[in-house]
């Protein structure tokens, strides 16, 4: 009870005995009543704990959760001399190393055409109309190169199967642009077009925390291989995988997909879209060793060290834990470094399809899923902690969440394969940081 209110209640109750004693016999049990009636405890006024990502704010909704949408960032690429016509591909991933150097990796480049007038597709069926109403009109995954594929697809079918859909080089999309540089304004600074022709698809580019030269890597799922690169992008300096063929021994990969790693420089390959195992190697891409057996994919597998597409893996350095994204099966599965099965836990049943995730320095685990187009805060015994998220193509949606990154300043960055391109957010003035997503381990830079 409020303090004032319990002050209140005993001092009328105090008055009401008074009045009792000076009373005649036959009116005290009515004045009795009338005492107790008093001393009745008030109820507590009602209070509301806020759950806003910016809190006392009056009237909003969270869209875009703790962060403002950055305008006009990135610069399109219709801006470029010779790329009028041009936009953004499927952003497949992003890397911040700081807020003026942010790597973006897409699958080349699509038509920059206007959202089409609705009109009518009866030949379809009844009452069908195209564009829907706000929904998002063309999937950038679909459309770029090569073809989106998916888990039992092999890679070398890729640009094929796009050309015998009626994909047509030059017209429906371009193979160019697949690694660029930003800087914090959004424009392109760094275009590493030397590598395009190497590249089939590439999927994931990061800098180990660990590394004092910030060597980028890049993987490609479609070549089945990963590629570490001078800072700069001039010199290629490593490939670990057999370029061109898939395999599941020392020398090669299944369309691997996201690398980690420990404070010793070792690292982690999440191996992969038809592959079903996690690799280690150690700091200098020497072959350790690999854990994983194919899941039952027919259904969804409760089974320790079985997988079903292998799209993610983030470690955790004070415990030196690895987790990895089982993704068609819904979870996380947690390991020491040697791949001994330590535990895990469920994201949820479709939609879910939680594409990747990051653990933040500060012991949270950040996921991203595409099915409901949210960002996921967890503990890393996953407990739900936060999400925010909204679908749709205008800026601040979601569609596609394919990568994601924090740089120094708290800007939040995603690429997106179904959305294409890649967008920025800024920390809201006055959110509440619980809600923003982590800063990442920075240990040698």
């Amino acid at each position: 009870m409020n303090n004032r209110l319990s002050i209140t209640a005993v001092f009328l109750g105090s008055v009401g005995m008074i009045a009792l004693s000076g009373c005649s016999q036959e009116s005290a049990p009515a004045q009795q009543e009338a005492a107790m009636e008093v001393q009745q405890p008030a109820p507590e006024a009602s209070t509301t704990a806020s759950i806003a990502a910016v809190p006392g704010e009056r009237g909003g909704q969270d869209i875009t959760g703790p962060y403002d949408i950055v305008a006009d960032w990135p610069k399109d690429i219709s801006t470029l001399p010779g790329h009028e016509e041009w936009t953004w591909g499927a952003g497949q991933s992003v890397f911040a190393e700081s807020p003026d150097r942010v790597y973006v990796l897409q699958r080349g480049e699509l038509p920059n055409v206007e959202r089409p007038d609705r009109r009518p597709i009866f030949d379809v069926g009844p009452s069908i109309f195209f564009p829907i109403g706000r929904l998002p009109w063309r999937d950038a995954t679909a459309s770029s190169l090569p073809a989106n594929g998916g888990a039992g697809t092999l890679a070398e079918e890729g640009i094929t199967q796009w050309e015998a859909n009626g994909g047509r080089m030059g017209i429906d999309a371009r193979w160019e642009h697949c690694i660029v540089v930003l800087n914090a304004e959004g424009d392109i600074i760094e275009a590493w077009t030397q590598w395009d022709d190497m590249l089939q698809r590439p999927h994931f580019v990061a800098i180990s925390p660990y590394d004092p030269e910030k060597h980028v890597w890049i993987v490609d799922d479609h070549k089945h291989v990963i590629h570490k690169f001078t800072n700069d992008g001039s010199e290629l300096v490593q490939s670990i995988g057999t370029y061109g063929e898939l395999g599941d021994d020392e020398t090669h990969f299944n369309r691997p997909s996201f690398m980690a790693w420990l404070p010793d420089g070792s690292f982690f390959v999440a191996d992969g879209y038809n592959g079903n195992r996690v690799v280690k190697f150690d700091k200098d891409g020497n072959y350790l060793l690999s854990w994983g057996e194919r899941s039952d994919r027919s259904r969804s597998d409760t089974r320790p060290n079985y997988f079903h597409n292998v799209h993610g893996i983030a470690t955790h350095p004070e415990t030196n834990r690895v987790f990895v994204n089982d993704r068609y099966n819904h979870r996380v599965q947690i390991f020491d470094t040697d791949g001994n099965y330590l535990d895990q836990w469920n994201f949820g049943p479709a939609p879910s399809d939680v594409h990747l995730f990051n653990i933040s320095a500060d012991g949270h685990l950040w996921a991203a899923d595409r099915g409901t187009n949210k960002i996921l805060k967890y503990t890393l015994d996953g407990d739900f902690l936060y999400s925010w998220g909204t679908w749709g193509d205008f800026p601040g949606g979601m569609w596609g969440v394919h990568g994601m990154s924090i740089d120094q300043d708290g800007n939040f960055y995603i690429a997106e394969v179904d959305n294409g391109g890649v967008q920025k957010y800024s920390p809201r003035p006055g959110a509440n940081p619980d809600f923003l997503v982590g800063q990442p381990v920075r240990d040698a830079w």
